[in-house]
C-alpha cells in the first residue's frame, strides 16, 4: 500500500473521504417505496372536492363617462361581460352550472342528470363552437374567476347570454348557432 505524504497527500485524502460521505448519504436518502396507503375516487371519476379560494376578477381602470346627452338606448344584447385573458367566467344564479366562454366556442359544467358517457364516465360538462359543433367532456373549470349571472341578458365575445330559471341560452352572434344548458339537459342549434 502506498502512502500519501505532505499537502498534497492529504488533500487526495480528504477528498476521497468526502467522495465516500457523500456516496453514503446519497445511498441512505434514496428509496423506491413510499409509506402509507393509496387513496382514489374509484371508477366514478369525480373530481376530489376541497375548499378552494375562488380568484378575484381585475377591473380595468374607469374612465369618466361622457356627459349625457339625452336618453340612452339600451343595448339589445344586455350587459356586455369583460374578457379576463381572452376569456369570460360565469356561474347561474343557481350556482349549479358554471361557464366559460371565448370568441370561439362556450364550455359549460354542471351536475348534468342522465348525461351521456365519456370513456364509461357520465360526462359533467359540454362544449359547442360557434360553428355549431357539438363535444361532451369530463372535466373541472376549477377555481374560475366567475361573474354570478342574474336573470336577464348579457353579451361577452360575440355570444348573446340570455340567463332564465329554466337555465342559460348562449347564442353566437355572427352564426346564430349555440346551446340551451339546464342541469335537465342540454339542447343546440
Amino acid at each position: 500500500m502506498r502512502r500519501f505524504v505532505g499537502p498534497v497527500g492529504a488533500v487526495v485524502l480528504g477528498v476521497t473521504a468526502l467522495i465516500a460521505v457523500l456516496i453514503a448519504v446519497g445511498v441512505a436518502g434514496c428509496s423506491r417505496t413510499t409509506e402509507g396507503s393509496p387513496v382514489g375516487t374509484g371508477p366514478t371519476g369525480e373530481e376530489p372536492t376541497f375548499p378552494t379560494p375562488r380568484p378575484t376578477r381585475t377591473t380595468p381602470p374607469t374612465t369618466t363617462p361622457p356627459p349625457d346627452t339625452g336618453t340612452a338606448t339600451p343595448s339589445p344584447r344586455g350587459e356586455v361581460l369583460r374578457p379576463q385573458n381572452g376569456y369570460v367566467f360565469i356561474e347561474t344564479k343557481s350556482g349549479q352550472t358554471r361557464c366559460q366562454l371565448s370568441a370561439d366556442e362556450v364550455g359549460c359544467e354542471a351536475p348534468f342528470h342522465d348525461p351521456p358517457e365519456v370513456d364509461g364516465v357520465p360526462a359533467n360538462g359540454v362544449n359547442i363552437t360557434a360553428d355549431g359543433a357539438v363535444r361532451w367532456v369530463v372535466g373541472n373549470l376549477g377555481a374560475i374567476p366567475a361573474v354570478t349571472l342574474d336573470y336577464r341578458t348579457y353579451s361577452a365575445l360575440g355570444w348573446t347570454i340570455e340567463a332564465t330559471r329554466d337555465g342559460t341560452r348562449f347564442t353566437n352572434d355572427r352564426t346564430g348557432h349555440g346551446m340551451f344548458v339546464a342541469v335537465e339537459g342540454v339542447e343546440t342549434f
